[in-house]
């Protein structure tokens, strides 16, 4: 028998605003009763003496530190670029003139 009664599952069918004919009251009633069994599960599995994390290994930061640079040129950023036009990127028109 499940935990969750099909009263229960009206009630809550009658908070979400949901219409539930009696067939699908039975069966959400034995599918809820499965994932509360589910989550019971898992509160199991925690234990005290394992300390909770984030992740599972721990991590160290790999990003190198920020060094402040001169910024390029205009003829270095352009320098590259397949088509340039009055000292900017060329590129092809998207949007049409309307």
């Amino acid at each position: 028998m499940s935990a969750i009664t099909r009263d229960e599952v009206a009630h809550l069918a009658r908070l979400s605003r949901l219409a539930l004919g009696p067939e699908e009251l039975d069966a959400l009633a034995g599918q809820l009763d499965e994932i509360i069994s589910a989550v019971a599960q898992v509160q199991d599995a925690a234990s005290a003496d394992v300390p909770p994390t984030s992740h599972a290994l721990p991590l160290t930061n790999v990003f190198r530190p920020d060094e402040v640079r001169p910024p390029l040129g205009v003829a270095e950023a352009l320098d590259q670029a397949p088509a340039a036009e009055d000292d900017r990127f060329r590129v092809p028109r998207i949007l049409d003139e309307e």
